[in-house]
């Protein structure tokens, strides 16, 4: 009998063994109790951020329970893990928040991953620590989501084709250019005298003339005379006088180019009284109270009360007709002509035969006159010998090399163009292009912050706001620009339409202007021209296959066959 008792004792024993040893432990949490918010991860500005709600459903949280959860992202080759969150059930002394065993409770949790390339094929999970009282107990990790869309860290590739800052020429094809020379003439008198004539200026300015007829990098526009009478007198005598000065200049002028055989027009006028010539020369004396003189010219308009005033001052008045008003009895000679530069075939010729006999202007333009990377490069580089001072080739060559994807040469470039110009707008945003392609983003804003004289400065800002994150500032900062870059800021900020306009305008299109085409194919739900632009961009780029094969943005093509046949 003791025996029959004994056994259901013992079973009864067992089971409340097991009982409170069951009422310890915790238990696997469904991924059904989470979610992510966005719900499939996204890079964005060189991180991935989440937003994780969970739930711990009711009865689940013991009353002396703390529960650590910690989420891990998981990639090939390593994982990296978040913040973690601590909880406690309703007897525990602590500090976190507190979940009811009865009803349970919700949280939330932010965390932000640095963001490496192999996310794009990953898992996040959360795993947990927890204990009821002293004891540890196990509770299985749980997946919560997979992946990384990773489009915004294309940033790094399409900067490859960012627009550099360009040093300008200055090369003119025609420079205007101007000689004068002046007759004088005596008071009252409208003779052309032929001490005048024998001037050293009026010889230089007629052997000037000469020049430019023989000349065929000279071309005379035309040739003008100005005659003046000085503003003393009376209006109408000065009138007559200055018509008399300018027709017996006019006679010697047109005996002089009949004579040289100059061919151009000859164009004349006169002026009365000087006073714009008077009140030139007084401002620019040192005669005493020329502040006084000028006052009187700004208070009266009127040609014969402003003489009336100035007169007036008679200690002064005695200077002016001295010093002042014989320079305003003349005949100001004029010759308009142009420097004729050489022709853009010239130019091509001769930087490529015997580049030492180009000005650095003729140089740097004529680098503009070929597509060829190699020839550019050459010109630039003959400008560096012959003109080591001008930083202009140097920062080009920075230009060249950068498109080239030959960085470190870049940046030896515009170093030397930088200790020539520190200043410079475009050597600036070369220096913060390649600050952002090292990921130095905070010295590329330094730099772009006074850059802003250069073309290339928004496009640069631009590329800058997408590594940061700040994709409606890129769109802002590239503006029309036609760019790789620009299309993707577009794409990120779900332009479509512009996107593809901008990619379709690409002038160099390579790689990852077909990538980014297929990208946006996929997101507007054509599966045709996603496999088209894939196939361009692995036709371009092989590698580019492999990086299709794990990029979520294609993970409604994962079934279709001709997808499946581009990654084989």
């Amino acid at each position: 009998m003791n025996k029959k008792i004994f056994l259901p004792l013992a079973m009864v024993a067992a089971v409340g063994m097991v009982m409170t040893s069951c009422s310890k432990k915790l238990g696997a949490l469904s991924p059904e109790y989470f979610t992510t918010t966005p719900q499939v991860l996204e890079a964005v500005g060189g991180k991935v951020p989440v937003t994780i709600n969970g739930t711990f459903p009711e009865k689940y949280m013991k009353k002396k329970a703390v529960v650590s959860v910690t989420p891990v992202l998981r990639y090939e080759g390593g994982e990296v893990k978040g913040e973690t969150a601590t909880f406690q059930g309703e007897k525990v002394e602590g500090n976190n928040q507190t979940i009811s065993y009865k009803v349970g409770g919700n949280y939330t949790m932010k965390n932000s991953f640095d963001f490496v390339p192999e996310m794009a094929k990953s898992e996040l999970y959360l795993t947990f620590d927890a204990t009821v009282g002293k004891k540890e107990v196990e509770v299985p990790e749980v997946k919560i989501a997979d992946g990384v869309i990773a489009t915004s860290a294309l940033v790094n590739q399409t900067l490859n084709g960012a627009n550099t800052g360009a040093s300008a020429d200055a090369f003119q094809r025609e420079i205007q250019q101007a000689k004068e020379a002046n007759i004088m003439f005596l008071i009252n008198q409208a003779e052309v005298r032929a001490k005048e004539l024998k001037s050293q200026g009026v010889q230089d300015f007629n052997e000037t003339m000469k020049k430019i007829e023989a000349d065929s990098t000279l071309q005379l526009s035309n040739v003008e005379i100005s005659s003046y009478a000085s503003p003393d007198g009376k209006e109408d005598f000065n009138d007559k006088l200055a018509q008399k000065r300018l027709s017996n200049t006019e006679k010697y002028m047109q005996k002089e180019m009949k004579k040289n055989e100059v061919d151009a027009a000859l164009d004349t006028k006169y002026t009365a009284e000087d006073w714009e010539g008077f009140q030139e020369l007084v401002s620019k004396s040192n005669i005493q109270d020329k502040d006084l003189i000028l006052r009187v010219l700004s208070m009266y308009k009127d040609p014969e009360q402003r003489e009336t005033e100035i007169r007036n001052l008679s200690a002064v008045f005695t200077t002016l007709a001295d010093e002042i008003l014989p320079q305003l009895r003349r005949s100001r000679l004029t010759l308009n002509y142009k420097i004729i530069g050489k022709s853009d075939a010239e130019l091509k010729q001769l930087s490529a035969s015997t580049p030492e006999k180009l000005s650095v202007e003729e140089l740097l333009y004529a680098a503009t006159l070929t597509d060829n990377a190699s020839e550019k490069k050459a010109i630039y580089t003959a400008a560096t010998k012959q003109y080591p001072n001008d930083y202009r080739a140097y920062n080009n060559l920075a230009g060249l090399a950068y498109a080239e994807g030959d960085y470190t040469a870049a940046a030896n470039y515009v170093a030397q163009a930088a200790k020539l110009n520190a200043s410079d707008a475009d050597v600036k945003v070369n220096q913060a292009l390649l600050a952002l392609k090292q990921g130095n983003q905070s010295q590329a804003q330094t730099l772009l912050g006074s850059a802003g004289n250069s073309a290339a400065a928004n496009e640069a800002l631009g590329n800058l706001y997408l590594m940061q994150g700040e994709y409606q500032k890129a769109v802002t900062a590239f503006g029309d620009a036609k760019t790789n870059s620009a299309a993707l800021a577009q794409i990120l900020t779900s332009n479509y339409n512009k996107a593809k306009s901008t990619l379709d305008a690409v002038q160099n299109k390579d790689a990852y202007t077909s990538y980014l085409g297929a990208i946006l194919a996929a997101r507007t739900n054509n599966a045709d021209g996603a496999i088209s632009n894939l196939k361009e961009a692995i036709q371009k780029d092989p590698s580019m296959a492999k990086k299709a094969a794990t990029d979520l943005e294609f993970s409604k093509l994962l079934t279709n066959a001709a997808f499946k046949a581009l990654l084989q």
